[in-house]
């Protein structure tokens, strides 16, 4: 055997770190995605509206998305790597639904609010409130095919509880 043979990646290591970049490159794009629409709101209308006592600086929130896809997309690729010895369709597409969910809230909140005003607001807890669920929803799932993934999941719905208080909070206090 050559030196290149023995260290060259199983074809099944490389297709796992291949779907493991894959699932970055998809988490990370839903952070781009909704970066899009904060760019302008954050120093615009989000910058004059009322918040609640507990909202932390804008500065915090970058950061820590940026750790929490990370792991939504370790978490998912842990998942998928149990698809020889576990069904996994519906673990994954309660993840899809999840990120689909948390792709779609940035830009009604912060995007339409220009538009519609308040109602983007109101909008924006509807979709949250059911990206709560979802997410929970995908840690049941996450638990009974690897259970480390589900744990990998808390601090994201941990956040996402937190932003739901936010956008509430946001609506209530900006009628």
């Amino acid at each position: 055997m050559t030196a290149l043979a023995a260290t060259a990646p199983r074809p099944s290591a490389a297709r796992s770190a291949i779907a493991l970049l894959a699932f970055l490159l998809i988490s990370y794009g839903v952070a781009a995605l909704g970066s899009l629409a904060t760019i302008t709101s954050v120093d615009g209308w989000y910058a004059d509206a009322e918040k609640v006592s507990w909202s932390p600086p804008n500065v915090l929130f970058g950061p820590v998305w940026t750790v929490l896809y990370g792991l939504m997309s370790v978490a998912a690729w842990l998942v998928w790597r149990r698809r020889e010895t576990a069904d996994v369709r519906r673990p994954l597409t309660l993840y899809v639904i999840q990120l689909v969910l948390n792709a779609i809230w940035t830009p009604v909140f912060f995007g339409l609010y220009p538009f519609v005003g308040v109602t983007a607001l109101w909008l924006g807890a509807v979709i949250i409130l059911a990206l709560d669920v979802a997410v929970l929803l995908t840690m049941l799932a996450f638990w009974r095919v690897r259970r480390v993934a589900a744990v990998l999941l808390i601090p994201y719905w941990a956040w996402v509880l937190f932003a739901t208080t936010l956008n509430i909070g946001t609506a209530v206090l900006n009628p």
